[in-house]
């Protein structure tokens, strides 16, 4: 099956091969049919899988078919509500690349953004508008747009947008589009929470699996155990070294954990900065263009870059915290390995992180093998369960519906239920001089 097959509009055919692109991925070929047929659609696909151009071409197929001669200012065809900016980013570029050759104008509202230029975009004809649910509700609220002529509704990653919270905005903002309208949602767990939604939103949808391993093939997953804190700092620095280590991702459990480990990194000559959520956005996309055009090596961040980060320079992912929920698991190291490039995933795991490491084993239906380097082995050993048995998808987070105390770190000894992980000042100590990949080991 080639793009052709699809009878796109040739001024989209041509955008599509401009970007490189011949075959269509099993996403793609499964669903874009439906979605031109007018067909409601509930899709699953994991990351790096060509999600977004599912939705993308389709809507942009729908806008050549259906252009009117005259537009209404402030009043969008096409509704893509996404959970992060960064997301909304990344949409709104796929938006760019495929609909560069037809004549469509699309504006992105996302929160953390002045509203000045937002709202100048709305006072022209526009077509496509892609949001986070905060902001959209905001204009809303504030008769800045009118949704009544949108006539179809995309719900890119609604599960995360649920566990954000956002459930009634999203039915806020459902009920302000045409009743009539297609809605396609897109989603890598459910939930009840998720399927009452769907209920309520869509109409017969057809529904889109495609059944392969939750993490890549393509990536090389790594497992070292650590005894504290500074463990974790000197097992990073050796594994720094390494000049196989392009560009990488450290992942921290918290926000005030993310700057002070990227400035540690500095202070040790890194080319390195935090990423978050509580940082404004002008300094978020700096951050990002400074790490797509290689003035950075390191990206520390919350799981805020977990999705919509779609770099194909960066060859290490290392998790300097375990994440809490193994679908963010997938996602995290779904950052590196994109477009079948080969990748890297490390992860540090602590004794008390073996719940949440054997979650993830479940839910990736395999055992992440451990490592040992020479000189900085840990005095204590993980006790496995055996048999981790595989979990499906669909079958909604390892936590159920509520994720209660999301991004939180381990606790200390001592500390309140509140508490969370900080990180300590940075050690002075010698650098190991020792075989960068490690010691592969056998776990019991």
């Amino acid at each position: 099956m080639s793009f052709n097959d699809f009878n796109l509009h040739p001024a989209i055919l041509k955008a599509v091969q401009q970007c490189g692109y011949t075959t269509p991925t099993p996403i793609q070929a499964e669903a874009i049919p439906k979605v031109l047929d007018g067909h409601d659609i509930i899709a699953s696909a994991n990351t790096g899988t060509g999600k977004t151009a599912t939705f993308v071409l389709p809507a942009l197929q729908f806008l050549a078919e259906r252009r009117f001669n005259k537009k209404e200012y402030g009043k969008p065809s096409v509704l893509i509500l996404t959970p992060t900016r960064e997301l909304a980013n990344q949409v709104s570029q796929a938006i760019r690349n495929y609909g560069k050759n037809v004549r469509c104008f699309s504006t992105s509202l996302v929160g953390g953004m002045p509203y000045g230029p937002q709202l100048k975009s709305l006072s022209r004809p526009i077509d496509i508008v892609v949001a986070t649910p905060g902001r959209l509700l905001d204009m809303l609220e504030r008769r800045r747009i009118d949704l009544s002529q949108v006539n179809m509704l995309v719900l890119d990653e609604a599960d995360r947008m649920l566990d954000m919270g956002f459930v009634d905005e999203v039915n806020k903002i459902a009920k302000s589009t045409q009743e009539d309208r297609q809605t396609l949602l897109f989603t890598a767990t459910w939930d009840n929470t998720l399927a009452r939604l769907a209920q309520s939103l869509l109409k017969e949808p057809e529904r889109i699996q495609i059944e392969s391993e939750p993490t890549q093939h393509n990536i090389e997953q790594r497992l070292h155990v650590v005894d504290d804190i500074d463990h974790k700092t000197r097992l990073l620095e050796h594994l720094l070294e390494d000049e196989q280590l392009t560009q990488a991702i450290i992942f921290s459990a918290t926000k005030q954990g993310a700057d002070i480990l990227a400035q540690d990194l500095v202070a040790q000559g890194h080319l390195a900065a935090a990423l978050h959520g509580d940082m404004k956005q002008g300094a978020r996309t700096r951050t990002l263009t400074n790490l797509r055009r290689g003035k950075l090596r390191l990206l520390v961040a919350t799981d805020v870059a977990a999705r919509g980060l779609d770099i194909t320079s960066i060859s290490h992912v290392i998790n300097f915290d375990l994440p809490r929920f193994a679908e963010d698991y997938v996602h995290r190291i779904g950052r590196t390995g994109r477009a079948g490039a080969a990748g890297t995933a490390i992860s540090f795991a602590l004794p008390d992180d073996l719940l949440h490491l054997e979650r993830i084993e479940r839910y990736t239906g395999q055992q992440v093998p451990q490592y040992v380097i020479p000189g900085l082995e840990p005095t204590r050993r993980l006790q496995r369960m055996r048999n981790n048995k595989k979990k499906r998808q669909f079958r909604g987070n390892d936590y159920g519906a509520q994720k209660q105390g999301y991004g939180s770190g381990p606790k200390r000894k001592g500390s309140n239920s509140s508490s969370r992980y900080q990180q300590p000042p940075p050690h002075q100590h010698k650098r190991r001089q020792s075989g960068i990949a490690g010691k592969k080991i056998t776990t019991p």
